[in-house]
């Protein structure tokens, strides 16, 4: 079960690419050789914390250089370097996309998510009738679906998952070899993005296209839709209408 920070992070393009800095300073810096504090460092630590001095190890005096005068201004100069790459990374970020992209972008990877996974429904279908109320019990609303599928979009099966955070009814269709994911859910407090009435419809539909995917956003009262797939943009709207019927 994905967990709500999971799928936040999923659908948050500035989370992940916060996560992708913070991996690569970690990895910048696990390259950096690991050196011994020099003796006046220790010195220094040592009368700041009023502990006693370790007694030291006898040396034989040598002619060249110690290894932490020679290594301490690389290792000064490579993580500095280190940081200015991370600080150049972050100031040449892009802008974070809009809270209405952002919803885009989550189902599509919400549809991924569904259509990669080797169980990708909890119920398979027997129809609407049957699929439907395996819902009960495990969302706090009712998802309102009433399409049975039919030869041209068969419906798969069922399963939850999530949208912003929040749980979701989900629903598979099939459109020859696509999949096709209709994620149901509560969207109070998301950004909606505006969308028009396709001929039949019920509803406004945005419709936005991403990553070779199309994704279609509907609402209808206090529950949201949304309808992915990357089968072309004429079979979504007519599943989409299908759907939308009384």
């Amino acid at each position: 079960m994905v967990s709500a920070i999971d799928a936040h992070v999923a659908g948050c393009a500035r989370c992940r690419q916060q996560l992708d800095v913070e991996a690569a300073l970690d990895a910048a810096l696990d390259r950096l050789p690991r050196q011994r504090a020099s003796a006046s460092l220790r010195r220094q630590l040592e009368q700041t914390l009023g502990v006693a001095p370790a007694p030291s190890p006898e040396r034989r005096t040598s002619r060249w250089p110690s290894a932490a005068t020679v290594v301490a201004p690389l290792l000064s100069g490579c993580l500095a370097a280190a940081l200015v790459l991370i600080v150049g990374r972050l100031g040449s970020a892009p802008p974070a996309p809009s809270p209405a992209l952002a919803m885009v972008d989550e189902a599509v990877n919400d549809h991924l998510r569904v259509v990669s996974s080797t169980h990708p429904t909890d119920i398979e279908s027997g129809g609407i009738h049957q699929v439907k109320p395996w819902f009960t019990g495990r969302l706090e609303f009712s998802p309102r679906v009433t399409f049975s599928g039919d030869d041209d979009f068969p419906l798969v099966g069922g399963s939850i998952g999530y949208f912003g955070g929040r749980k979701a009814a989900v629903f598979l269709f099939k459109r020859r070899l696509h999949a096709i994911t209709l994620l149901v859910f509560e969207p109070q407090g998301l950004a909606w993005p505006a969308g028009a009435r396709p001929p039949g419809g019920r509803f406004d539909i945005a419709e936005t296209t991403t990553r070779g995917f199309t994704v279609l956003l509907w609402r209808d009262g206090e529950l949201g839709y949304a309808l992915v797939s990357d089968v072309n943009r004429q079979d979504l709207t007519a599943l989409a209408l299908k759907i939308n019927q009384e």
